[in-house]
């Protein structure tokens, strides 16, 4: 080993370890220069009749919550209002889909029950 790696970072290892990195360091970019699409899990509660529960997947939440609270959603049109409880967002589409209908099978829903729910 060099002596470069033997020094602490406190005893001047890290600036001798830099001598040898470019001037310049890219940044880093989170958003892509593609744009990507977000696909949101949702679970709403009935403000109406709080035993009512709905799970559902989206891409735009803030307008799929409107189109329930306005009732243009025919399964969830008659316990308006509706209140979003949790959601989770994938950026692929087949890991939302997947995990919404797994928590909509016996095992999701007793994890969602303990997990999300509460």
């Amino acid at each position: 080993m060099g002596k470069a790696a033997r020094r602490s970072f406190s005893a001047g290892g890290l600036s001798a370890l830099a001598k040898g990195l470019p001037h310049t360091i890219p940044r880093y970019n989170p958003t892509p220069s593609h744009k990507s699409h977000v696909h949101y899990v949702y679970l709403l509660q009935s403000l109406s009749a709080p035993a009512q529960r709905y799970i559902g997947l989206t891409g735009d939440l803030k307008a799929r919550l409107a189109k329930h609270n306005e009732g243009g959603v025919p399964h969830t049109s008659k316990f308006r209002p509706w209140q979003l409880r949790t959601y989770l967002a994938f950026s692929h589409s087949e890991q939302a889909t997947s995990f919404e209908r797994y928590l909509k099978s016996g095992s999701g829903r007793a994890f969602a029950n303990t997990r999300l729910w509460s």
